[in-house]
């Protein structure tokens, strides 16, 4: 009998260098957007998608993570004897979540840190959300997966057609035809391949639905690119043996894995934000006109 997707794995251990000096002491994954940090958004989209628990695979200086997700006695006291009831609905947001934490002692690669979760999966199928992409659709990304797992029963890998010359930075599909409504079985994966070598532009973004024998393959796996331990390595192990299949999605995808990333997706959640939405956007407009004219050449003087 096939079992119900219940449990996901957040990876949430790397040292956050790309953020440096920022995440010396802070996780990457609580820089916020706006006012929300990332990680936050990775859990609300489980939920969203009918996930019952989380196990969250933390590293050095990610206590905040923890900290965040627990309640807060005195904040909360202290928001309800003032009155303050949005800004305590706010705090409420992110308490009473299933949440679960082991520590990665090593960063070994995001193949062993999913590894880390075996115990907690047990024998049932999983879904692995990484933090670096905020995902928007009308279905959440997750559910999509889930609901592809009910009519497959396999491994299914969440996908997006990337520029050809980044291709370098992901994980790669080959596809093995057109797909059907955006579902393709897939030849084989490949890890950052070099653009003149990659199989497709099909490329993973974040989300994967697994089957818990991929935990047997990690046991095994041998170091792959950057000599750590490559999940995508593993999964195109799994292909060999059982049937994975490959959704793409077609909603925004936000990548906030670096500067110019997270920097383009703070102004846009910003520019919906109902506080500062109307602020921001006169801001831009004006500053847009101060550049406009700094960057416009001085007029020719008269000669006398």
């Amino acid at each position: 009998m096939n079992k119900k997707v219940r449990k996901a794995v957040i990876p949430a251990a790397g040292l956050g260098t790309r953020f440096l000096p920022a995440t010396k002491a802070l996780a990457k994954e609580m820089l916020p957007i706006v006012d929300k940090p990332t990680i936050q958004f990775i859990v609300e989209e489980a939920l969203q998608s009918g996930i019952e628990e989380i196990l969250v695979v933390t590293g050095k200086a990610k206590r905040s993570i923890e900290d965040h997700f627990d309640s807060n006695f005195e904040l909360e006291y202290n928001l309800k004897e003032k009155g303050k009831s949005e800004l305590l609905k706010l705090v409420d947001e992110t308490t009473g979540i299933r949440l679960h934490f082991i520590r990665q002692s090593h960063p070994r690669g995001l193949g062993d840190a999913v590894l880390q979760a075996k115990a907690f999966i047990g024998n049932e199928p999983f879904v692995v959300m990484l933090g670096d992409d905020l995902m928007e659709d009308k279905v959440p990304l997750t559910r999509q997966l889930m609901d592809d797992y009910d009519k497959t029963h396999a491994s299914t890998i969440a996908v997006m057609q990337v520029p050809h010359d980044e291709v370098s930075a992901y994980g790669v599909i080959a596809p093995q035809g057109k797909g059907t409504n955006g579902l393709y079985s897939v030849e084989t994966f490949v890890e950052k391949p070099a653009p003149e070598d990659a199989p497709s532009d099909l490329a993973i973004i974040g989300r994967y639905l697994l089957t818990p024998e991929i935990f047997n393959i990690l046991e095994n796996q041998a170091p792959g690119a950057g000599n750590e331990i490559q999940l995508t390595d593993a999964i195109d192990t799994l292909n060999k043996t059982q049937r994975v299949f490959a959704r793409e999605f077609k909603g925004k995808r936000y990548d906030v894995g670096d500067k110019y990333g997270y920097m383009k997706t703070s102004i846009e959640y910003a520019l919906r934000h109902p506080q500062v939405k109307d602020d921001l956007k006169q801001y831009i407009i004006d500053l847009g006109k101060k550049l406009e004219k700094a960057d416009r050449p001085a007029p020719a003087k008269k000669l006398k």
